[in-house]
């Protein structure tokens, strides 16, 4: 299949995950007709901005690969880590970006977490300097997809009571984005969106098209 919109996709992962949990949905894109790059990072011994730096100069790597567009896709952090990333360093030319199951509007589970005193080591740097920064808006020019999950199955639920629809970590409304170019709704839970065909689907139809419409 050839894209409607060649680049290059760069890979973020999530929280407690190392670039190769991203191969499933690597190799789903690289079918769609994207090249595909994995970037990871760490994402507990690590703050937000000095992981915000390492993405910047990944994507700037990316870019000497001689394609005239680059698109990212986060799961979970690793989305929060991309939208910190666009505001502080603006300078980075991206297309489109597709946010997977990350808790933008905040994370009642890791607000959960926090009142067990071992946490802080366990949750890392990066989402705690997150969790006390204000929200980083959409960059003017980027087109931003959101991908929530409805199935509720999830180390979440131990440590607290999600009261709305939820994948088990992040709540529905946690993951909306102001801005956001469009949202689609899938029967997944967190996990198991790296591993789920119908997120690579919509991730690769926002990709070449800008919408999840397929």
């Amino acid at each position: 299949m050839t894209a409607i919109d060649s680049g290059t996709v760069l890979l973020v992962h999530g929280l407690w995950m190392n670039a190769f949990a991203m191969l499933p949905l690597a190799r789903r894109l690289e079918h769609c007709g994207f090249q595909v790059q994995r970037h990871g990072y760490k994402s507990v011994t690590r703050g937000l901005r000095e992981n915000a730096r390492g993405l910047a100069a990944a994507c700037e790597n990316a870019h000497k690969g001689g394609h005239a567009r680059l698109h990212l896709v986060g799961h979970s952090l690793g989305g929060v880590l991309i939208m910190t990333m666009l505001h502080e360093h603006p300078e980075i030319q991206v297309h489109r970006v597709v946010l997977i199951g990350t808790p933008y509007g905040g994370s009642a589970a890791a607000h959960g977490l926090g009142h067990f005193g071992w946490s802080r080591t366990v949750l890392g740097r990066t989402i705690d300097e997150w969790r006390r920064r204000p929200r980083a808006p959409v960059p003017q020019g980027i087109e931003v997809g959101v991908i929530a999950g409805s199935v509720s199955l999830g180390l979440g639920r131990l440590f607290v009571n999600l009261p709305g629809p939820n994948d088990g970590v992040v709540m529905l409304s946690e993951t909306q984005v102001p801005g956001a170019t469009a949202s689609i709704v899938l029967r997944t839970s967190h996990s198991a969106m790296l591993v789920s065909p119908a997120v690579g689907r919509a991730t690769c139809a926002f990709l070449k098209t800008g919408s999840f419409a397929t």
